[in-house]
């Protein structure tokens, strides 16, 4: 278990949005990271599995899997050396991001666009983006 050898777009995308989850005391899953950082799959995975590999990330599986359709999905969380260490690179590369974060919501309030992409919800027939 060692640091992320190097600092990316991407790594530093997928830190933000990992930050902003821990805010919110939520997890995520892969493809919340893909719609929330707007970043195609295999770069999401890739940094995904850098952080784990570094320690910087805990995972788990869905223990249920509510739709026979899809897979079960494997959710994402800052562990406690890589949320010092997503502080301190988001801080270092992009000290902008502390500044919004003192203006977000409180946990619990998901009233942020970044909440809103976060948070998954189906999509109802009928619906903007839902099935016709």
């Amino acid at each position: 278990m060692g640091g992320v050898e190097r600092v990316t777009a991407p790594l530093l995308d997928v830190l933000e949005a990992l930050l902003e989850s821990h805010r919110q005391d939520a997890e995520v899953h892969g493809w919340q990271l893909m719609r929330t950082t707007r970043r195609a799959g295999p770069t999401v995975y890739r940094v995904l599995d850098r952080l784990e590999d570094s320690g910087w990330v805990t995972t788990r599986w869905e223990q249920v899997n509510p739709d026979p359709s899809r897979p079960r999905r494997r959710f994402y969380r800052l562990s406690p050396t890589g949320l010092a260490e997503a502080h301190r690179l988001l801080a270092e590369h992009r000290p902008e991001v502390p500044e919004r974060a003192a203006r977000l919501p409180a946990r619990g309030e998901p009233g942020t666009a970044f909440w809103r992409r976060l948070v998954w919800r189906p999509s109802r027939p009928g619906s903007a983006g839902g099935a016709r």
